[in-house]
């Protein structure tokens, strides 16, 4: 059975976030080119688009047999915390497809940070004026009502909520949410970048949360956001782990290289090979499993 007709579980791996052109910067494939190499390798991956949504997108490529599925970032060019903007997401998901949607709240968030990612804007208007900022919380630090009304809806429509590039505090403040709300998965995104700044230390108290999954992606050790250890120490031990790429810039590894990659830190960390399968298939994929689902 092909991981399109059987959804992720049956894939040999997944990556859920790959960046794919169309995008806020321009990318190294686009993204039928993206979902053909994933295909190759045996890969399911979740596309990621920081000008918005590839549902649709994903939901045209699944239907040519594709194995890949789609996400949706509330940035302001996606209308922002806006539960209606989740809605049409939702709508044009689609039922009974197998894979839940993937809702990550706002990417820009206004706080200063200076990337060592070499990139270029998808657009000359962009270089000048960039999106504009949102976050989470408000100037008391509470978290925004349209946030706790997407929570809910996760809840009731069944999608994964991402904590986009929240800081600490408002990421703490999620999972406490996310427990109250009772939603069937918030995944920590890359909580190692410098916006977030959590580490496997801090991470091991909010794993206690049964529907927190926790991402570790390639990339923040690539451009040296956090040091071997903390890596290794997420990988190996941290429950719900899940590893992703966060990649498809020109500047970075290919997926070729990226899976080659892998395969050597993984190597030297020591991981069993029942581990390697946990991070890189079956906690993402249970994450992406929607309820009621036959592979739960």
């Amino acid at each position: 059975m092909q991981a399109t007709e059987a959804g992720p579980s049956a894939a040999a791996f997944v990556d859920v976030h790959y960046h794919a052109d169309p995008d806020a910067y321009l990318r190294r494939h686009t993204a039928l080119r993206a979902a053909r190499r994933y295909a190759w390798h045996g890969g399911w991956v979740v596309l990621k688009n920081h000008l918005g949504c590839t549902v649709a997108q994903s939901r045209e490529l699944r239907a040519m047999g594709l194995p890949v599925s789609g996400s949706l970032v509330l940035n302001s060019t996606a209308g922002g915390l806006d539960p209606q903007a989740v809605l049409g997401a939702v709508y044009r998901h689609g039922e009974g497809t197998g894979v839940r949607l993937v809702v990550h709240l706002p990417t820009v968030t206004g706080r200063s940070h200076r990337s060592t990612l070499v990139r270029r804007p998808c657009h000359p208007h962009m270089a000048d004026h960039g999106i504009a900022p949102l976050t989470v919380s408000d100037e008391q630090g509470r978290l925004k009502p349209a946030v706790l009304e997407i929570l809910r809806m996760a809840r009731d429509l069944d999608f994964v909520v991402s904590t986009g590039h929240a800081s600490a505090e408002e990421v703490r403040r999620l999972v406490d949410a996310a427990v109250d709300t009772g939603i069937p998965a918030l995944m920590l995104n890359q909580p190692a970048n410098p916006l977030t700044g959590l580490r496997y230390e801090q991470l091991v108290e909010l794993a206690e949360a049964p529907m927190v999954y926790t991402e570790q992606t390639a990339l923040t050790r690539l451009l040296g956001y956090q040091d071997e250890e903390d890596v290794r120490k997420v990988v190996t031990a941290l429950p719900r782990a899940l590893y992703s790429s966060d990649l498809g810039q020109p500047s970075q590894p290919d997926i070729d290289s990226w899976l080659e990659l892998t395969r050597s830190w993984f190597t030297d960390f020591g991981l069993t090979d029942e581990r390697i399968r946990e991070v890189t298939r079956d906690v993402p994929a249970l994450m992406l499993t929607p309820e009621g689902s036959p592979s739960r």
